[in-house]
């Protein structure tokens, strides 16, 4: 482990593993298959991303949307890191493009929908790069008890089989209960493999729920509360994203829109101008996030009740990724809970076959879950954390419930009167190295590495790689304007003083 960690440091930035990182990465260097249930931003793309340039072939990364693979692929670029992505936004050149360079060995990894696996192309191309290790991302997509169950996940182990040896194989995901768990090693034909559950708190997300009877008024003044930072708002339907986007834009507030009626080219926009920070607020529905990787999202608001904790906490835990504090609210009333219910009957989920009838009574059940979640005078992050089976105080501190009133608080609040002016500093030579290089700004910098520049103000080159998300590359890539503004910065600070 001792090059795993060496890697970490200089590639990722990091001296050591956060919890569960370790065991997952040094058990598929060792040929064993895993189950990592890490929370959203708990690195779970590090435990396959980090074997991929330590294994003798090729990682093969199935992921459910295009948004990631781009994402990913973009970060890893960033760090010096050969990676492509297959999908249906590519023309049929595109695509061979890239399976060639598979085939031949150019990539350390390949992202792929479960879809592609199918096609004869792709299988061809798989089965002549000497893949090493798969790694299935959301691997709860597997289950019809989990969220977002996709049958194309079912296919994943026929094609495992069909390679002319199975590689090291590991599911992810960061929401299963112990059922989902069980399904995802079952179904995906996990070969004894090591299970790491870190827990599923997220100590920097601050939960709260307002009881309200006009939820438009109460969505503004969170907004202007929240002011500075990126969040999104989620809606049930269409229509009401329709609604808020329209209502807000003609407010003033700058606002994307995203949910599945728009047009391919609609939606790639709506992200794009989200994910670059060229509009602050994106309004959608659960079409949109699952494997975003933006990681400066300050607040995840709730218009609307979601159907089930599972689909809350995922949603919810969109915000705060880079660890910096962020505020998850959801807005509430007795209505959401029926209109959930009309939803939940007319999912098409009824009829005789007993499976049916039993997913469909677990969708009640989870709606109960989430209306009692809604409606608790307990601690909120208590309430989830007991519902995914995890142990915990009887208060956490930093909850609506728990702090009443509480104080909202951005990530630069948390420095001091210095470290904030030097942090807006650093933000803006992020925007402008982001700028220059066309991509988004998570990817040169997140907030929490900004944070730490700002407290601890490195001085000479051979400090950077020492700070959390820094590492060699990038100090060796941005670390002479860093040093630059920090010290240009401590100069006018200083004459100032005297």
């Amino acid at each position: 482990m001792d090059r795993a960690l060496s890697l970490l440091k200089s590639i990722f930035g990091y001296s050591s593993f956060r919890e569960g990182q370790g065991d997952l990465v040094d058990a598929v260097l060792r040929g064993r298959d895993v189950l990592g249930v890490m929370p959203t931003g708990g690195g779970k793309s590090l435990c396959y991303q980090l074997p991929a340039l330590m294994l003798p072939g090729p990682t093969l990364v199935i992921s459910p949307l295009i948004s990631l693979m781009r994402d990913q692929v973009m970060a890893l670029g960033s760090l010096g890191l050969p990676a492509a992505y297959v999908n249906s936004s590519q023309s049929l050149d595109e695509s061979h493009a890239v399976l060639t360079g598979f085939r031949q060995g150019r990539f350390r990894l390949l992202y792929a929908a479960p879809e592609r696996l199918e096609t004869r192309s792709f299988l061809e191309a798989a089965s002549r790069a000497g893949i090493s290790f798969v790694a299935v991302d959301e691997a709860h997509c597997i289950s019809q008890w989990g969220q977002d169950f996709r049958p194309s996940y079912l296919r994943i182990p026929a094609f495992l089989d069909r390679l002319p040896s199975r590689p090291v194989t590991g599911a992810f995901t960061a929401t299963a209960t112990a059922q989902v768990r069980a399904d995802i090693a079952r179904l995906l034909g996990l070969r004894s493999p090591l299970v790491r559950v870190t827990g599923f708190d997220r100590p920097n997300l601050r939960f709260d729920v307002t009881h309200v009877r006009s939820k438009y008024p109460a969505l503004t003044a969170l907004l202007n509360r929240f002011s500075g930072r990126s969040g999104i708002v989620y809606c049930t339907t269409r229509k009401t994203v329709e609604t808020v986007h329209a209502s807000l834009c003609r407010d003033g507030c700058r606002a994307a829109r995203y949910h599945a009626g728009l047009t391919l080219q609609e939606r790639r926009q709506a992200q794009e101008d989200f994910i670059y920070d060229r509009v602050p607020v994106m309004v959608a529905t659960n079409a949109f996030g699952m494997g975003i990787d933006k990681s400066n999202v300050g607040f995840v608001i709730h218009y609307n009740m979601p159907k089930s904790l599972e689909a809350y906490y995922q949603e919810a835990g969109r915000a705060g990724r880079d660890g910096a504090p962020a505020d998850c609210v959801l807005l509430y009333n007795r209505s959401d809970v029926e209109i959930a219910r009309y939803l939940i009957a007319g999912s098409g989920e009824e009829g005789t076959d007993p499976d049916r009838r039993r997913v469909l009574e677990q969708n009640y059940r989870r709606l109960e879950e989430m209306r009692a979640y809604c409606e608790t005078k307990r601690c909120y992050r208590g309430q989830i954390l007991d519902y995914f089976g995890q142990e915990h105080g009887e208060k956490c501190g930093n909850c609506g419930n728990c702090l009443s009133p509480a104080p909202v608080r951005a990530a630069e609040d948390t420095a001091e009167d210095g470290e904030s002016r030097l942090l807006e500093r650093l933000k803006l030579l992020r925007l402008n190295i982001a700028r220059e290089e066309g991509v988004p700004l998570y990817v040169v910098f997140t907030n929490a590495t900004l944070l730490e520049l700002a407290r601890l103000r490195p001085t000479t080159a051979q400090e950077l790689p020492d700070i959390p998300g820094v590492g060699t590359v990038k100090a060796r890539r941005y670390g002479e304007r860093i040093l630059r503004e920090i010290s240009g910065f401590s100069q006018e600070l200083n004459g100032k003083k005297s």
